[in-house]
C-alpha cells in the first residue's frame, strides 16, 4: 500500500511522525505549508494524510465529510473507532482529531481508493499559491505574510458512482468570506472519471490573520513557497506569480 512510508502501526494504534508526515505532504499532496516541516514550531499532520489513512482503512463511501476538529502532532498514537455514523479519530484520551460521517455504497479496491486518493490530495498542491493568491487578491485581503495559516476545516464528497478509472478533480468554484481576520474560503470541484462527472467534491479551508492586501507581501510569500518547493524537490525555484 503506497501509505505505508506515511505512518506506522504498533499495538492497534496508528502513528506520524514529523518525517512521515512531512514527506507525505511535499511528495503526495505538493504542499509546502511551512507548519507542514518537521522543525516547524507549531508543526501538525496534513489533514490530506489523515483523509487518505481513513479511506484506506474503512473503504471509500458514496458520501463522506471530515470535519476537523483538532491539530494533530507528531507521533500521537491514534484509534480509528467505528461509529453510529461514521469514524472518529481520536487518542488514547478521547480527544477528537477528525470526525467522519459517510453513508451509500462502499468499496475497499485499493486501486480505486489510491487513484481517488492521489486526485484528491493533488488538488491540494494546487491551493496555493494557484487558487488562493487571486482569491484573496480580488477580495482585498490576505493572510499574515509572517505566518500564512491555511488550514482545513472540512472536506467533503458525494459520488454518483464508485467506477472511478483515471478520477481527477476540476475546481469549478472559489468564495472567500472575510470576518475581521479570519477568512472562510469554500472550494468546490466536479470529480471527472474517464471524461464522464461522476460526483462533486468541496474543501472548506480557514486563513487565519487577515490584514489589507499588499502585493510586495504577497510577493515575497509565494517567492518562499517557490523557495520551499525546489528544496523539496531538488528542482530550480520557479518564482512566477501564478493566476
Amino acid at each position: 500500500m503506497f501509505l505505508d512510508r506515511f505512518h506506522s502501526v504498533q499495538d492497534g494504534r496508528v502513528y506520524i511522525s514529523a518525517p512521515q508526515a512531512s514527506l507525505f505532504a511535499k511528495e503526495i499532496a505538493g504542499d509546502f505549508n511551512p507548519i507542514h516541516d518537521p522543525d516547524a514550531r507549531r508543526f501538525c499532520v496534513p489533514g490530506d494524510l489523515l483523509f487518505a489513512i481513513v479511506v484506506a482503512r474503512f473503504g471509500l463511501s458514496e458520501h463522506m465529510t471530515f470535519r476537523f476538529r483538532s491539530l494533530l502532532g507528531a507521533g500521537v498514537p491514534l484509534q480509528f473507532v467505528d461509529t453510529a455514523t461514521g469514524i472518529d479519530v481520536c487518542d488514547d484520551a478521547g480527544k477528537v482529531y477528525i470526525e467522519v460521517t459517510r453513508s451509500g455504497a462502499r468499496t475497499t479496491d485499493e486501486h480505486q481508493i489510491e487513484a481517488i486518493t492521489r486526485a484528491y490530495v493533488a488538488a491540494s498542491g494546487k491551493n496555493f499559491p494557484h487558487t488562493l493568491k487571486p482569491l484573496m487578491e480580488s477580495n482585498g485581503v490576505m493572510f499574515n505574510p509572517d505566518r500564512p495559516m491555511v488550514m482545513y476545516e472540512s472536506m467533503s464528497l458525494s459520488l454518483t458512482s464508485l467506477a472511478l478509472p483515471s478520477p481527477d478533480l476540476e475546481l469549478s468554484n472559489a468564495s472567500l468570506d472575510a470576518a475581521g481576520k479570519r477568512g472562510n474560503v469554500l472550494l468546490e470541484y466536479q470529480l471527472i472519471a474517464d471524461g464522464t462527472a461522476v460526483g462533486e467534491v468541496s474543501k472548506r479551508l480557514v486563513l487565519s490573520g487577515l490584514r489589507p492586501y499588499c502585493p510586495e507581501a504577497m510577493a515575497g510569500v509565494i517567492e518562499e513557497f517557490y523557495r520551499l518547493k525546489a528544496r523539496g524537490t531538488g528542482a530550480a525555484p520557479d518564482t512566477k506569480n501564478p493566476g
